[in-house]
């Protein structure tokens, strides 16, 4: 047989990509790592995309996962250049007729704002708060058997339930509407089952670390990764767009940072027809669509709070989220979407020329449908940002079909790898004690459409990593 040339390859460097290549070359490892474009990242890179000077994140841009996330938490990024800004406020909403409701990293804070709703929030959070941090390394993993499981069973009693639910705690249009907002992060209409489990992840977030932006963009993130890994000797091949199994170097471990359609493309014939059966039935979600702007001066938002705010929720009431999220996701398409803005040039005065701005924004849409919401998009700014229109120095457009051919893992524009319902909340790709591992020894999957799913955090890697090195390696790595 010979010797292998490396003992892993991961195919893919994105978050989970670099998680898995970092963990398995901590480990004493000779490991490849091999990416498709021309730079590493996959949805955290950063580029000119209007004008130049102007940088815009293509994917990710603002991180309330960033600092939670055990594997990151751990390794000595900010030795490598990464550093994170805390905008003023973590996201503000703002209603129709001068309404705002805020979400700051102070639960007193973003309570006192609250009005009536306030002590109902302080109560609510901050009891989640005890628990969210100790249960991270369950929450962010596969399904097993939980270190503290009472302490998971209450969780899940508050997490569990739909959003359109949960939102019966509040009275206030001002609270209801925050809360939908961040229950929509889910991609999946509000009124399915364990959508309040997104809204409280990140509103903890906040207030545990904060939405956080990384200075000089994703890509800053990607790069400091890479440098980490390559300290520890690990090798990068950019520019390698594998189609085959049979391409690769020889390895005892190979892991693929793909979604199950492109593992099936990639490795069907080392694969049974029952486990290709299963992937095939694998679901994705709704897509989005995204615009980037280059600015002359910062979103003209009529409340102070949205100014001061490195993310904005557009989308009025939680009866107006509700409608364009449930449309959504049955196909159908709306003119008052649910828009997610991103002003990181607020905080990271490296993103654009001295006085500009660049702002990021984007909707969710039926997967695959490439309309042009672009004129929709700016509407929904412009109900909260008279003139808006009138600072936007050039644009840039994405839509469902554009994600994916820039990242074949975003099919149909769905950008989380495979919708993140209860069905497919922890049975990612199949439901299998160890869902990282594939019938064919030696290959796993580590992508996001594993547990526990999309967001720049690194924990797909970084299980997937461990079952490859306790199964082939014979080495236990201590869990993060």
């Amino acid at each position: 047989m010979g010797t292998p040339e490396y003992d892993a390859i991961v195919v893919g460097s994105g978050p989970n990509g670099l998680a898995a290549a970092i963990t398995l070359q901590e480990s004493g490892l000779s490991v490849l790592l091999i990416e498709g474009k021309d730079t590493i990242g996959g949805g955290m890179r950063t580029a000119e995309l209007t004008l130049p000077g102007y940088h815009h994140d293509i994917c990710s841009a603002v991180h309330p996962m960033a600092l939670m996330s055990p594997f990151f938490e751990r390794l000595p990024l900010a030795d490598f250049g990464l550093k994170f800004v805390q905008p003023t406020h973590d996201a503000a909403h703002p209603l129709d007729g001068g309404r705002v409701a805020v979400l700051d990293q102070s639960v007193e804070s973003t309570a006192r704002q609250l009005g009536a709703d306030g002590d109902t929030y302080r109560r609510w959070m901050g009891g989640l708060l005890e628990s969210i941090p100790k249960l991270l390394p369950d929450l962010l993993g596969p399904l097993q058997w939980p270190a503290e499981p009472f302490r998971l069973a209450g969780f899940g009693l508050q997490a569990l339930p739909p959003a359109t639910w949960t939102a019966g705690k509040f009275k206030t249009a001002e609270a209801r509407a925050m809360w939908a907002g961040m229950a929509a992060h889910s991609i999946q209409p509000l009124g399915n089952i364990a959508t309040s489990a997104f809204g409280i992840m990140l509103m903890a977030a906040a207030h545990i670390k904060g939405w956080v932006i990384p200075v000089g963009g994703s890509q800053r993130i990607a790069d400091t990764l890479a440098a980490y890994y390559q300290s520890l000797g690990g090798k990068i091949q950019t520019g390698w767009m594998v189609g085959s199994l049979n391409e690769l170097p020889s390895a005892k471990a190979i892991l693929m940072d793909v979604t199950p359609k492109q593992l099936v493309q990639i490795a069907g014939d080392r694969l049974s027809s029952s486990y290709k059966s299963r992937l095939g039935a694998y679901r994705h979600g709704p897509g989005v669509f995204k615009v980037d702007w280059a600015l002359d001066e910062q979103i003209p938002f009529q409340r102070e709070e949205c100014r001061g705010a490195g993310t904005v929720h557009l989308g009025n009431t939680l009866e107006e989220i509700v409608q364009y999220e449930r449309n959504v996701g049955n196909g159908k398409r709306g003119e008052k979407p649910f828009a997610l803005v991103a002003q990181q040039s607020l905080f990271d005065k490296t993103r654009a020329p001295e006085g500009k701005h660049t702002a990021w924004a984007y909707c969710h849409v039926p997967n695959g449908d490439d309309r042009d919401m672009t004129d929709v998009l700016e509407s929904q700014i412009e109900r909260y940002a008279p003139g808006f229109r009138d600072v936007i120095k050039a644009k840039h457009v994405t839509n469902a079909s554009a994600f994916e051919q820039y990242n074949p893992n975003y099919i149909g524009g769905d950008i989380n790898g495979g919708i993140q319902d209860i069905l497919q909340l922890y049975s990612r790709p199949v439901l299998s004690i160890s869902p990282y591992r594939t019938p064919a020894k030696g290959l796993y999957i580590c992508s996001s459409s594993t547990p526990p799913g999309g967001g720049v955090h690194g924990m797909c890697g970084y299980h997937a990593a461990r079952q490859a090195l306790k199964d082939i390696f014979k080495i236990e790595v201590k869990k993060a």
